[in-house]
């Protein structure tokens, strides 16, 4: 199918959170690369409460003799039948060890789908030293995630006009807008930010712990609005990625 990165350009809208809820809601089999430049494992610490310890994840893979290819198979660990995880630096320091990872990783992340995966990206906040760029510059989409408040899309409006640049930016960036009509609905933030929101989710603390931290889940979990959210915006990714793969054919086509 594809490749979905995530990112935002301020502290905390709920990158990772959002990755992992997207990951376990995922219709097809999905790899979750945690490549934030931050370091310190927001998912081994957060969703597993630390109870997996590191033994491989990009460090290891951009130390390896092999290809980044073939080495990417070794640093694969499964969360569940269907979802595998790639995990991030242990810390910030080691980020910039990455900066020579990134450009095959994303040839590489793009061949999983002949084997019928698609691979989310926890790109982290744009801007960091050891940014992800190649793997956001190449993925089938890039969604800039912002909540929908005065100070988060102020922040993200200092992106938005690099990012959807013809030449320069994001082959098809969007957004993913976190508590929509809270104050801010979702023409409106489009309208100020020049792209299209591509998906929205709940605004749901109670809810969002559980991919955040591993919190014990609330009643009707799995039937309720963040959930359902959640499965929503999966499928508005995909929709998303078909219209600009199609596009990309038109194009070509002319």
């Amino acid at each position: 199918m594809a490749v979905i990165c995530l990112t935002s350009a301020s502290g905390s809208p709920g990158v990772t959170t959002t990755a992992v809820g997207l990951a376990f809601c995922w219709p097809r089999p999905v790899l979750l690369v945690e490549a934030d430049p931050t370091g310190g494992s927001g998912i081994l610490a957060g969703f597993l409460r630390g109870t997996t310890p590191y033994d491989a994840g990009l460090i290891e893979l951009a130390l390896s003799p092999l290809g980044v290819a073939d080495a990417l198979r070794e640093v694969v660990r499964p969360l569940s039948p269907s979802v595998s995880l790639v995990a991030g630096t242990r810390t910030h320091a080691q980020a910039a060890a990455l900066n020579d990872v990134w450009e095959p990783l994303a040839v590489a992340l793009k061949e999983l789908e002949a084997n019928g995966q698609d691979v989310i990206v926890d790109g982290g906040r744009l801007g960091l030293a050891g940014s992800p760029q190649q793997l956001l510059d190449a993925a089938d989409v890039t969604l800039l995630v912002t909540r929908a408040t005065l100070p988060s899309i102020s922040a993200a409006r200092s992106w938005a006009e690099t990012v959807r640049q013809p030449a320069s930016g994001w082959p098809h960036p969007g957004l993913l807008l976190i508590g929509e009509g809270q104050p801010y609905r979702d023409s409106d933030v489009a309208k100020v930010l020049g792209m299209p929101v591509v998906a929205d989710l709940p605004d749901d603390p109670t809810a969002a712990a559980v991919y955040q931290r591993g919190a014990t889940p609330p009643r009707r979990f799995e039937t309720g609005p963040y959930v359902r959210g959640l499965q929503a915006a999966a499928q508005s990714v995909q929709a998303h990625v078909a219209r600009g793969r199609f596009t990309l054919i038109e194009e070509s086509a002319q």
